[in-house]
């Protein structure tokens, strides 16, 4: 049987080591070189075109060289482990050190070559690493979605009418009922800009989101190699270290990396933030539950009609359709959960959340926040409300929407929303892909 030639792609910057290297390749039985490519940009732009119609389309086996640049040669590994995860990278270094052994590893790299190179070891490299390529792509299969049809499992996503209101605090305690219901749980931090769901869970994790964006075969090896395994058993795919990567995340991209997801696991659960951006807008779109979380005063409440009106003009989502949380709740506090509901027009939910900071100081200054008290009430308020939005209980995949088992607890939308306390809010702006689906600007109403 003939056996298909191994295409490898050496990325080297140094003229005189990458006309060596091709003296070499060409000495590799059933091999098929490619150019040799200068600069670390170039390999990436060439993988995306190469990679763009199907997996078939890209080489086994790409070689780096430790000085390539423009970027280090350990973050162009990791993203091609992550991006191509089909493809075997193998790091070309001067320093085979124990040290640069172990950091290529974790940065996906399949194996390590020492200068000077010589035959039989790169002989023995390559072929092991097409080899392990190969099986790979055998096992994803030609043209195969490795996800399958449905939306899968439950997604309920987790906005704030403003900073500060409890949003983050809600989403992980969320996903942490979910998962101790022995539903398998992702828990996504969409607040692109300023998340802190690491914080809150003690975590130090260099993949995140937008290590996702932009990549057309979502695989499950590429999720898995993205999220974090929390201690708790919940999974973390995490809001990028770096503020301005956030644009890198766009509605297409979030809509395809939450699909892949619900495919993947029970419940997938949403931190978006209090600020509105392409990425939040799709999750929340596309969620069961739409969860908006407030504090019983003007300010905030004012927020979430802001929010909601926000959203009904984009075409996101009704006030009906969205499920207010009173967080820090109170009986003396002039602003109750029915009025919420009548300013607003949301529904508000039955459960509401005390205002017991005493039982969060601990694990808030620990930045553990999965070992929040069983006992205290904060805890128990929203392991609650996790079964009113059907986090908990009764099997989702594929069945009926989250959101219809949670609604018989939810306090009604009125038929009108309320006066006096929230005036009109005006957006000056509205998402450029909204802008788009509507054939233009997003007017006031």
């Amino acid at each position: 049987m003939h056996q298909p030639a191994t295409r490898i792609l050496p990325a080297v910057g140094d003229a005189d080591l990458a006309h060596a290297l091709a003296e070499l390749l060409g000495r590799l039985p059933a091999a098929e070189p490619q150019p040799p490519i200068g600069n670390s940009t170039s390999l990436l732009d060439l993988l995306a075109a190469l990679g763009s119609e199907s997996v078939a389309g890209l080489p086994e086996v790409v070689l780096v060289h430790e000085r390539v640049g423009p970027r280090p040669a350990l973050d162009v590994i990791r993203e091609i482990a992550v991006r191509f995860p089909a493809v075997g990278t193998v790091l070309i270094t001067s320093d085979p050190s124990p040290a640069v052994y172990s950091a290529a590893m974790d940065s996906g790299a399949r194996g390590v070559l020492a200068l000077p190179i010589g035959y039989e070891d790169l002989a023995a490299r390559v072929q092991a690493v097409a080899g392990w390529s190969t099986g790979v792509r055998r096992h994803l299969g030609p043209g195969e979605d490795p996800f399958g049809p449905g939306p899968g499992g439950t997604l309920v996503t987790v906005a704030g009418a403003k900073g500060g209101v409890g949003t983050t605090l809600t989403a992980v305690q969320l996903a942490l009922a979910a998962q101790a219901s022995g539903r398998e749980t992702v828990l996504v931090d969409l607040d692109l800009q300023t998340g802190d769901v690491a914080s809150f869970l003690d975590v130090q994790f260099r993949r995140s989101v937008a290590d996702l964006a932009g990549i057309s075969d979502l695989t499950p090896r590429v999720l898995q190699d993205a999220v974090f395994a929390h201690e708790s058993g919940l999974a973390l795919l995490l809001a990028p270290a770096e503020g301005e990567r956030a644009e890198e995340v766009t509605d297409s991209a979030a809509r395809q990396l939450l699909h892949a997801l619900r495919a993947r696991y029970d419940a997938v659960v949403v931190d978006c933030g209090a600020h509105l951006d392409a990425a939040g807008a799709a999750a929340v779109e596309t969620a069961d539950t739409a969860l908006l979380v407030t504090t019983p005063d003007v300010v905030a409440v004012r927020g979430v009609k802001r929010q909601v009106r926000l959203w009904d003009r984009l075409q996101i989502r009704k006030a009906e359709d969205t499920v207010t949380l009173v967080n820090r709740h109170t009986r003396g506090t002039e602003i109750q959960p029915p009025l919420i509901a009548q300013i607003s027009g949301t529904r508000v939910a039955r459960t509401t959340v005390p205002a017991a900071f005493k039982e969060l100081q601990s694990c808030l200054d620990s930045s553990r926040m999965h070992e929040l008290d069983s006992r205290g009430s904060v805890r128990q308020a929203l392991w609650a409300l996790a079964g009113e939005v059907g986090l908990v209980g009764g099997e989702r995949r594929g069945g009926t929407p989250a959101a219809a088992s949670g609604r018989s607890a939810l306090l009604p939308a009125p038929a009108a929303p309320g006066q006096a306390l929230v005036p009109a809010a005006r957006t000056r702006g509205a998402l450029s892909t909204r802008r788009r689906r509507r054939g233009g600007a997003a007017g006031e109403r």
